[in-house]
């Protein structure tokens, strides 16, 4: 793993929560105005869901509580053959459903890319959150995280766990939430590995940062640790985030992952940078 990539437009998706979090270019070969128009029309909108999902950090562990139903679904894909023959497709979609108190959050994300016939990334992430508030700032959760990664060394890994959440700072500009609780922790590590699986009790931490910068900007940074005794995951995710009123919107994220100790072969930190860009003119 440890592989870096650069991609174009980015679709933010779990977990990050999830999470998160998936990122892919999208490279259509427009064979008249109508799919042009098409193509347009879906980047803008996946970029919209991404914005929507970003400033969803706002509302992470509010005491008003997230009401009625929301969700995005975004997808990209693209291809190339000739000289080199590539593919790659990234799929995700977000909903839940809050009544004020409690709240149900789901996150999917799915990513697969080719080289020459040659699987090169092949990875699924789900999340499913339930919150009850108690009061403005404290609330309770249940959490369940998985993920299938082909070329990770754990090749998939499984977190249910329960715990308390807090609202350290809840202002109009800046909201800032930290949770922590128990839970149970299942992984299957790669092929060939000389190495038992993962079963065991583990921890769960999360913080999740919103911080308005003024003049339609603002910048957001989710983190999430899973840690029992064989093995701390960490996924942390930084965005900056331009939205204008007018012809321009932009995204830039940086998605890192990191593993304490992963198996023989592996590197312990995989880094993807993405970047989103729209300009219309009207």
């Amino acid at each position: 793993m440890g592989l870096q990539k650069t991609s174009l437009p980015f679709a933010v998706l779990l977990a990050s929560a999830l999470s998160g979090p998936a990122l892919a270019q999208q490279n259509t070969v427009f064979n008249n105005v109508d799919s042009v128009d098409d193509a347009v029309t879906d980047l803008e909108e996946n970029i919209k869901d991404e914005f929507a999902d970003a400033r969803a950090s706002r509302d992470f562990g509010n005491g008003s509580g997230r009401r009625g139903w929301y969700g995005s679904v975004s997808a990209t894909a693209n291809g190339t053959s000739g000289n080199s023959d590539t593919a790659d497709l990234g799929v995700g979609a977000r909903f839940g459903y809050g009544d004020g108190v409690n709240g149900h959050d789901v996150a999917l994300s799915y990513t697969y890319s080719e080289d020459d016939g040659d699987s090169t990334a092949n990875s699924l992430a789900a999340a499913y959150d339930y919150t009850r508030m108690f009061n403005r700032d404290f609330y309770g959760y249940g959490k369940i995280r998985t993920t299938y990664d082909e070329f990770s060394s754990y090749e998939t890994d499984t977190f249910v766990g329960v715990g308390l959440g807090y609202r350290v700072v809840n202002t109009q500009d800046v909201t800032w939430s930290l949770q922590g609780g128990p839970g149970w922790r299942y992984a299957e590590v790669a092929e060939g590995a000389n190495v038992d699986d993962l079963d065991e009790v583990a921890g769960s931490f999360a913080s999740k940062l919103y911080y308005d910068l003024g003049n339609g900007m603002f910048l957001t940074n989710d983190t999430d640790i899973i840690t029992s005794d064989a093995d701390t995951a960490v996924t942390n995710e930084l965005g900056f985030n331009v939205s204008v009123s007018g012809p321009l919107a932009l995204r830039t994220s940086l998605l890192t992952e990191y593993h304490s100790d992963p198996l023989a072969g592996y590197k312990k930190t995989d880094n993807t940078f993405g970047v989103s860009l729209v300009y219309a003119i009207k």
